[in-house]
C-alpha cells in the first residue's frame, strides 16, 4: 500500500487544520512535507507531519 502522510498547518491565519496525502509508489521515497503546499492558504514553509 503506498504512504500515506498527514499533515498541519500551522498558519494562524489559515482555516485548515489538517490534510492527508496520498500518492502512489512513483513518489521518489526522499519525498517530505516540504515537497507540498497547504491546499487552502498555500503556504510551504509552515507544514508540520503528523505522526500518530
Amino acid at each position: 500500500m503506498p504512504p500515506t502522510k498527514e499533515i498541519k498547518c500551522t498558519n494562524p491565519d489559515c482555516e485548515l487544520d489538517m490534510f492527508e496525502v496520498h500518492y502512489t509508489y512513483d513518489m521518489p521515497d526522499d519525498t517530505t512535507v516540504e515537497d507540498f503546499a497547504c491546499p487552502y492558504c498555500g503556504e510551504t514553509d509552515m507544514l508540520e507531519e503528523l505522526t500518530v
